[in-house]
Order: structure tokens, then C-alpha cells, then sequence
């Protein structure tokens, strides 16, 4: 949404990346103080960066936040600092290197003086790197502040996101390009790839690789669709009783997850980050303790005893997500006696109406379990959020780990429960289908259409405040509106309710598809219009998220592969449920039993067997690994040797 745009500062002139955001009332010193920190040079302990206050607008409302600040950087800073990021670039021989400064010009897009080496979504990010990575020096407080102490070396700005004085860091769109993806991904109805290194280059690998596995999940569901249909019409069900299905469906989400990590690490190394070191993680902004010293980095910092944190999660948030979970077991149970009084009216007096009626438990079902999702999802963040995880990576763990047990155990509780314990094929199928249409239609909703109309309101305020002053070319706001208007947008909150709408959606295929065999054709369905509305969203709807330099999915693979074990499981079981089978074992249940269990524990054996044989980074990848690996240990055995013969030769 913005381009060419210049901001004078003392003589400089600057596109404006970033936007920084204090509170209304931030005392002066605590803003010259900051501010001071950021444009000093790095050797004082600054980040060196072009900072300058959003002035105000053609229509000026008091409400309007004056601590709004723009940031930038000089191309010769932006390099600098892809180098302390390490920024994997493409060298000049093809192959993916850490970019260094001082052989800028033996990377393959280096040209001139390298002002279109970075990208916007780089420069974007090596910012936030920059801010992220100011450190306190003798200061022992926010200037203003006395109760927001600083500790020597510890993060400034993660210590202002805790106590409030900074509000909101966010990088702002780019007009053109924003345009050119716009038209590319979601603009025409096409049947084609997604533009992922255009994602990429504008959002970061962290979203593309979430739009590349939504694409990759979707081509994978095309097969189990196209058997799925006439399955479906032509009653094969009736034949025999779903076996086939549920085989080849055994094998589908086996090999589509396998295969994905080859694919996954082909795109990682691709854009650079599949053999790229993480950080040295800093703590939460939100975690606090007893000032000590910590014994890795030496550093005076809070500290939280690990036993106090175990206590508060068996103690607490362990019986709190069982207590839910027996809650949502008490919600199954009024749902199964809506279902069974449903069942007597339509038995009693069948008519069209009580045919309708039949659906009417299950579709309220289907609008509770998406409401106690969004409940729990909430109580959560606050449990997780109580337990003072010292580290984002240990707090998003324990987030994910809460929230999938619960959606799984409401989502499939009820459809286990009818599966195994009532074994009644025509309710599970009849629940599948009405939950998962539900479930699609509610979440649509909730991530695209509602956020829009929103965000429409918005647009149309601001629009309509600025037109007073003057008239405006294809609706195109001035650059401090344009910032304002940016900063009113929602907050994209990261890939986790993407990623875990997908797992709830490939549990619904790989568990119970093969009674309702079009179940993968409307996840197929629903995946291609969640392309669509997730893009329009992304470019619309939220600020322009900082880019993530991300190599895969990260705990998701893990998820996903978990619940395919649980596939396997669950469709042996289906298939000893199958009168087919049981014809087989007409005396004996214990044996039938022993039988599935046996080739169960065949088919769980041949999945582990298939991820060894199955690599997860193709061969002339790990080949284009190795020789770096082995280029980098010849100039270190170089290097050593060159400082070796220095020495000597000083001696002599």
C-alpha cells in the first residue's frame, strides 16, 4: 500500500519500513530516550537506524495517537544487517549461502550498489532484529518509569511490550507489489499453483510454507475425492462395507505426510532456511521472576524456579483441561439425547419436517463444539500465559499441546462414541457430514467474511474523513493516513488457527472418511475457497505480519503425524467392524480381535518403516549441504593455517 514514500530527516531521506507505536501518554524523556537508542551508532550500543515522528494528517481528530513513529534504514545498514541476521542468499554458483558483507558482490542478484538485493519483507525483518535486539546498558529503569526496570543486556523493547509503553511494532505494506501479488494469487479463478515465492518474498517462509502445505494438503485430498465419488453414488459401500476405502486410506496419510517433508525441505532450501541456525532465544516479554543471574549467559536477568512452573501446570492447568474435557463429555451426552428424540419424533410420524429435524441436533452440536473451541482457546492462552514459560518456543508448545487435546476430544469424541460404542454406521456418517459442513461454514465466517466487514467499516471512516479535506485519486490515502489506517487494522495473531483448522480437517478424512466417502471432497472444496479468503484476508483484512524464517512447520508435522497413528487405529478398528470381515470369524470375536490388533500393529510397523526409507531432504539437496559443509571446514583448516605461519613468523 506504500511506495516511494520519503520522509526528510535532517537532510536524510528514507522509506519508511517500519512503524512504531507508543502509548498516548509516554512520558517525553522515556520517548527522546528510546529514540536516542535507536539512531545512535552500533558501536555506542544503538541500532542506527533513520527514525522520524508521523506528523499529522488532513483530518486530525484528538483521539489520534501522536507517538507514531516511522522507521527505516540506509541501504549500507540493511546489508550490515542481513549479515548479523544470517541471511541466506543465492551465490553465484546456485548454490544457498549465509550472506556475508565483505563478498556482497559473489551473490548471484548483487548489482550496483545492492539497493534491490533485499527484499521489502528482509528489510522489514532485519529492523525488527535490530529493535529486538537493543540491549540495556548501565540504565536501571525507563527514563519516567521507575517500575519498569532494566536489567544490563537484557531486550529494551521486549521490556517496553510488557509494561505497556510500547503498544505496537508493525511493517507496513508496499502498494505496487502488494498489487502484483494481489492479481497473482487470489484475483482470477484459476486452476494453477500458488505464487509461493511471491508469498514468500513479500510475507516471509513462515506463511508461505503454511500456503504450501494448504496447497500441497489439497492436491494429496484429490485421489481419496476422485475414489470417494463414485464410492459415494454408486452405493460400493453396500458391497464392501468401506474396507477398501479405509485400506487405501491406511496408505494415503502415511505416504502424503512423508512426502511433504521432501517437499517442504526442497522450498526451505530453496529460500534459505533449511540449514539455518535459530537464534539464541531471548525471554517472553511477559515473563518475569527474582532478579538473578542466568548461568548460560551470565547475564542479571528474572528468573522463575522450574519447580514453581511444574507445580503450577499438574496442579492447575493439568486438572483445569480435564475438567473441560469432562465438560465436553457432558455436552456429547445432551447431544446424543437431542439425537435420540430427534429419532423418536421421525419414528413415530416420518414427514419431510422430521426429516429435517433429524439434522437439527447435529448441526447444534457442530455450533457448540465451535464455541467451546473459541472459549477454550482463550482460557489457554491465559493458563499457559499463568505459567510463566521463560521462552516463546516453550509457551507456544505448551499452547499447542492444550488446545489440540481439547479440539481433538470435542471434535471426534462423539464420532468415536458412535463408531464403537453404538456402532450405528448411518449416525456416524449422517454426524460427519452435518459437523464437518458446519464446522466449514462457521469458520469461513469467522476468518474471512466477518473480519472483512469489519475492516470495511474502517476503511470507509477513514476514507470519508480525508475526502473532506480533498478529493482522492482511486480512493489512495495520503502516506500519515495511510500509517493510521494500517495501524487500525487487525493484528494477524500468526499460522496457529490455520494450521490447526487443517488438522481438525485431516482428522475428519484420515479417521472417519471411509463411511462418508465425500467427506474428502468437501474438505477439498473448502480448501480451495480457504485459499482464496485466507489471501484476501492476508492483503485486506491484517497488518502486514513481520516475515518468520521459518525451514518447516515446525510442531504441526508432529501433530499431523500423531494423528495418522491415531488413523491407523482407528481404521483397523472400522475394518473388524465391517460384517465382511466378521463373516470370516463367525465363532469367535476374541480372534477377530487378535487378527485386527495383529495387522494393526503390521501397518504401524510399516509407517515407521517407511519414514526411514523415505528421506526427509532429497539427495541432491543433502549432497549441495554436504559440499558446504565441507567448503566451510577447508577454509576453517585454512584459515588456522594462515594464522599459524603469522605467528611463526612473528616469533622469528
Amino acid at each position: 500500500m506504500l511506495q516511494d514514500l520519503s520522509v526528510d530527516n535532517g537532510g536524510l531521506s528514507f522509506t519508511p519500513l517500519v512503524v512504531v507505536e507508543l502509548a498516548s501518554d509516554t512520558k517525553e524523556e522515556a520517548i527522546a530516550w528510546l529514540l536516542n537508542r535507536m539512531r545512535d551508532l552500533q558501536q555506542n550500543g544503538g541500532a542506527e537506524l533513520l527514525v522520524e515522528q508521523l506528523g499529522p494528517g488532513v483530518w486530525v481528530q484528538e483521539k489520534d495517537n501522536p507517538n507514531v513513529f516511522l522507521v527505516g534504514a540506509s541501504r549500507q545498514r540493511l546489508l550490515s544487517g542481513a549479515e548479523d541476521v544470517g541471511l541466506f542468499k543465492e551465490f553465484s554458483d546456485g548454490s544457498m549461502r549465509v550472506f556475508t558483507f565483505a563478498n556482497k558482490h559473489d551473490f548471484k542478484d548483487f548489482k550496483g550498489d545492492g539497493d534491490t538485493f533485499l527484499s521489502m519483507a528482509e528489510c522489514q525483518y532485519i529492523i525488527k532484529h535490530e529493535l529486538d535486539t537493543l540491549r540495556a546498558r548501565d540504565e536501571t529503569h525507563v527514563p519516567g518509569y521507575t517500575q519498569a526496570k532494566l536489567y544490563p543486556g537484557k531486550s529494551i523493547v521486549r521490556r517496553l511490550q510488557s509494561k505497556g509503553i510500547l503498544i505496537q511494532m508493525f511493517p507496513l505494506h508496499e502498494k505496487e507489489e502488494l498489487k502484483r501479488l494481489t492479481f497473482s494469487w487470489y484475483k482470477k479463478v484459476k486452476l494453477s499453483f500458488q505464487p509461493l515465492d511471491d508469498i514468500r518474498h513479500y510475507y516471509g517462509e513462515g506463511l508461505a510454507l503454511y500456503f504450501g502445505f494448504l496447497e500441497y494438503f489439497t492436491f494429496a485430498l484429490v485421489p481419496l475425492a476422485l475414489i470417494g465419488v463414485p464410492y459415494y453414488l454408486f452405493d460400493w459401500e453396500d458391497y464392501d462395507k468401506y474396507v477398501v476405502f479405509a485400506v487405501f486410506n491406511l496408505v494415503w496419510c502415511t505416504v502424503i505426510l512423508e512426502f511433504w517433508k521432501r517437499c517442504s525441505a526442497s522450498l526451505a532450501y530453496c529460500w534459505g532456511t533449511l540449514s539455518r541456525k535459530k537464534a539464541f532465544e531471548e525471554p517472553r516479554p511477559g515473563f518475569h521472576g527474582v532478579l538473578g543471574f542466568n548461568p548460560v549467559t551470565g547475564r542479571e536477568e528474572p528468573l522463575y524456579p522450574n519447580v514453581k512452573r511444574q507445580l503450577r501446570i499438574y496442579f492447575v492447568s493439568l486438572p483445569f483441561v480435564l475438567l473441560c474435557l469432562y465438560g465436553s463429555l457432558y455436552v456429547m451426552m445432551v447431544y446424543f439425547q437431542m439425537e435420540f428424540w430427534a429419532l423418536s419424533v421421525h419414528d413415530e410420524e416420518p414427514t419431510f419436517w422430521t426429516g429435517i429435524l433429524l439434522f437439527i441436533p447435529s448441526i447444534i452440536y457442530a455450533v457448540v463444539i465451535e464455541a467451546l473451541n473459541l472459549i477454550y482457546r482463550y482460557a489457554a492462552e491465559f493458563l499457559t500465559d499463568w505459567e510463566n514459560h521463560r521462552l516463546e518456543s516453550s509457551y507456544q508448545n505448551h499452547l499447542v499441546l492444550k488446545v489440540l487435546v481439547f479440539n481433538f476430544f470435542n471434535c471426534f469424541a462423539s464420532l468415536f462414541y458412535i463408531a464403537f460404542i453404538m456402532q450405528d454406521m448411518a449416525l456416524l456418517r449422517q454426524s460427519l457430514a452435518t459437523l464437518l459442513i458446519t464446522s466449514q461454514i462457521l469458520n469461513q465466517f469467522m476468518e474471512a467474511f466477518l473480519p472483512y466487514w469489519l475492516q470495511r467499516r474502517r476503511n470507509k471512516k477513514m476514507i470519508r474523513k480525508v475526502q473532506k479535506r480533498k478529493t482522492l485519486e482511486d480512493k489512495e490515502l495520503p502516506l500519515v493516513e495511510q500509517v493510521r489506517l494500517e495501524a487500525d487494522m487487525s493484528t494477524y495473531l500468526g499460522t496457529f488457527d490455520d494450521y490447526l483448522e487443517l488438522f481438525l480437517l485431516f482428522g475428519y478424512v484420515s479417521l472417519f472418511s471411509c463411511v462418508y466417502p465425500l467427506a474428502a471432497v468437501l474438505v477439498v472444496l473448502n480448501n480451495i475457497t480457504e485459499v482464496y479468503s485466507d489471501a484476501f484476508k492476508m492483503c485486506h483484512v491484517f497488518k502486514r505480519p513481520f516475515s518468520d524464517p521459518a525451514g518447516d512447520i515446525g510442531v504441526w508435522q508432529l501433530a499431523f503425524e500423531a494423528m495418522s497413528v491415531i488413523a491407523v487405529v482407528t481404521n483397523c478398528a472400522l475394518i473388524g467392524m465391517s460384517p465382511q470381515v466378521k463373516a470370516y470369524f463367525p465363532d469367535s470375536e476374541t480372534q477377530l480381535i487378535l487378527w485386527i490388533v495383529a495387522i494393526e500393529h503390521v501397518l504401524l510397523a510399516f509407517k515407521f518403516i517407511l519414514t526411514f526409507l523415505i528421506p526427509n531432504v532429497p539427495k541432491h539437496i543433502r549432497v549441495k549441504l554436504a559440499r558446504l559443509e565441507f567448503e566451510s571446514l577447508e577454509a576453517l583448516k585454512k584459515k588456522k593455517m594462515l594464522e599459524a605461519s603469522g605467528l611463526s613468523k612473528m616469533a622469528q
